[in-house]
């Protein structure tokens, strides 16, 4: 343990709350609607707390585009910034809203990076290569289908539609933000909707160079992402790679973070079913 004892900052994490006005999947044991309640509690526990900013990492809603006007309104209370990320749930809406889906959670940006306390956070579009999110004939949907046919054709784990790439631009302006952090001395946090680490079946399709990217870096100490909903952890080199526990799943029980950033390490202190983890750099 560090001998500094307070923390530079902190920030909060919801992950998947997967709103929708449905009855529970009982197989699944996701219960949509309840996540109304899950986030109000959430929010409620980071108004406590002095927080730079809260990131919701994708998957808002379960679908419909309705759903966003349920939900969004109860980040309104929040009185901290808050972050959006997107995930493949959120582009589960009609055709012709799919271009508007950054705009309805207020995001000028697909992906962007930012510096609080030192650290740079690098917030990512995990949907940008995908076969659901990109308007209908936009190429980057067959891009889509190429990759996936040929994860398909190797027998990959990941190659499912509801997982997603990069775009060849997004991934070397991700390598141009981690050589900047770098020589600055920044240590940089990643965050996605999707994870890369340790191999699973709801990894990126290109998680491979992702992975690969960031062990080149050794300021990059963590990533950060949802979409599995059970959660997950793998250390690779200096990096930690934390999937955060659905919100949406379970009945009654919560599940969200509060991260306190140090000099040395991150502390996570998980609420509900989330774990409670020290990540030392």
């Amino acid at each position: 343990m560090s001998s500094t004892e307070n923390p530079l900052f902190r920030f909060g994490i919801i992950a998947d709350p997967q709103y929708a006005a449905l009855a529970p999947d009982l197989a699944m044991d996701r219960y949509y609607a309840n996540s109304l309640a899950k986030v109000s509690e959430a929010i409620a526990e980071f108004n406590k707390a002095d927080l730079a900013f809260v990131v919701t990492l994708g998957d808002i809603i379960d679908g419909n585009w309705e759903s966003f006007d349920a939900i969004l309104p109860l980040y309104d209370k929040l009185r901290h910034e808050r972050h959006f990320l997107l995930g493949n749930h959120d582009f589960a809406v009609a055709k012709d809203h799919l271009a508007s889906v950054f705009d309805r959670v207020g995001m000028r940006e697909p992906y962007y990076d930012f510096a609080v306390g030192g650290t740079r956070f690098v917030m990512l579009d995990g949907n940008e290569v995908s076969v659901f999110a990109p308007p209908e004939n936009d190429p980057r949907r067959a891009l889509a289908d190429e990759r996936l046919k040929a994860l398909r054709a190797r027998g990959a784990i990941n190659a499912n539609p509801w997982n997603a790439s990069l775009g060849d631009v997004q991934f070397l302006w991700l390598r141009a933000v981690l050589k900047r952090a770098q020589a600055a001395g920044e240590p940089v946090i990643v965050m996605c909707h999707y994870p890369v680490y340790p191999e699973n079946d709801h990894n990126m399709w290109d998680a491979e160079r992702i992975v690969s990217l960031l062990a080149e870096h050794d300021n990059a100490v963590a990533y950060f992402c949802g979409h599995n909903h059970v959660g997950n952890y793998g250390l690779n080199g200096g990096c930690h790679f934390v999937n955060f526990k659905g919100m949406v799943d379970t009945e009654t029980e919560n599940t969200f973070a509060i991260v306190e950033v140090f000099a040395d390490r991150l502390e996570i202190r998980g609420f509900g079913r989330e774990e409670s983890r020290t990540l030392a750099f």
